[in-house]
């Protein structure tokens, strides 16, 4: 399968809250910290455990650079 999301980052699964509806999965992308909100149904879908090694895919039109 092709995609057009250019940013596919290797991750570990830290911390998994869920609620009726949605789901926020905290991740470990090589030392830093990244936050996914998903339905709660995606997560059951998908089989998401805390510990388990995940791709994350990132396409956004805006990505905010601090310095």
């Amino acid at each position: 399968m092709e995609l057009s999301a250019r940013n596919n980052l290797k991750a570990r699964v830290k911390n998994i809250k869920t609620n009726d509806v949605s789901a926020e999965v905290l991740l470990d992308v090589g030392g830093q910290e990244m936050c996914s909100t998903l339905t709660a149904d995606s997560v059951k879908r998908l089989g998401l455990s805390v510990g388990d090694q995940v791709n994350v895919l990132v396409k956004a039109s805006s990505v905010m650079i601090g310095k």
